[in-house]
């Protein structure tokens, strides 16, 4: 359901006072929100590590002029926008954010690689649901079979396979947690930002060892920041 311009308003002012110790707030006006971004609750961490609680962060398309690219606000307005956008499975709104050049980077397991790595335009990506291809995506962590599957299918598993709304941490060009996969995100995508959403652990029981990530990769344009990267992120052997 739409919520009015002026709740938004309000959600956007609500998250930037209770982050603003650590994100610097531009409270310029930005294009009115067209997509339902929903509420999200989480801890952020800045690219010192520390951290602090906040509250519900709501959406915005890309503005008309790009903010400047080290404000932390917009960056992550954005990032909110497409994590909520993935869970609707609102790929027409996902695509919206997709670089118009560069397309958008699948990367399974947290070591970026673009030799192996795939990439799309913001048509296929609006589209996957009818897109009947099995595409050879790289190797499963451990077994090394082949990872063959439609773009669907992928989605599921090695884009959204849980429900990153909830992620407690999110860190702002900060990875949360780590495994034993290289992490080479900053190296890979350099001049590009990234939004980490973290769930350390489902099961304490587990010993952090079920932890899983989204990490929405970000360039900046004229007009905003756009998605040129998608890495997944878990728990390897």
């Amino acid at each position: 359901m739409k919520r009015p311009l002026l709740f938004s308003s309000i959600l956007c002012l609500l998250i930037g006072l209770l982050v603003g110790v650590l994100i610097p707030i531009d409270f310029r006006p930005e294009k009115p929100a067209t997509a339902d971004a929903g509420t999200m609750t989480f801890a952020t961490l800045d690219t010192s590590g520390s951290s602090s609680s906040s509250g519900s962060a709501a959406s915005s398309q890309p503005a008309p002029s790009a903010p400047p690219a080290n404000d932390n606000f917009p960056l992550l307005n954005t990032a909110c926008v497409i994590n909520q956008a993935l869970r609707q499975r609102d790929y027409a709104t996902v695509a919206k954010y997709v670089h118009p050049e560069r397309g958008v980077t699948f990367t399974p397991y947290s070591t970026v690689n673009f030799d192996s790595d795939l990439s799309f335009k913001a048509a296929q990506i609006q589209g996957l649901t009818k897109d009947q291809t099995v595409y050879s995506w790289g190797f499963e962590d451990g077994r090394g079979d082949p990872i063959k599957m439609t773009m669907e299918q992928y989605f599921a598993r090695y884009v959204y396979d849980t429900d990153y709304t909830q992620a407690s941490m999110i860190g702002v060009d900060q990875i949360v947690t780590t495994g034993n996969a290289l992490e080479n995100l900053t190296e890979e995508y350099p001049g590009c930002r990234f939004v980490d959403f973290c769930l350390p652990s489902a099961d304490p029981a587990n010993d952090g060892l079920d932890w899983r990530s989204l990490k929405l990769v970000f360039q900046m344009e004229d007009t905003g920041w756009f998605l040129v990267g998608i890495v997944h992120g878990e728990w390897t052997v």
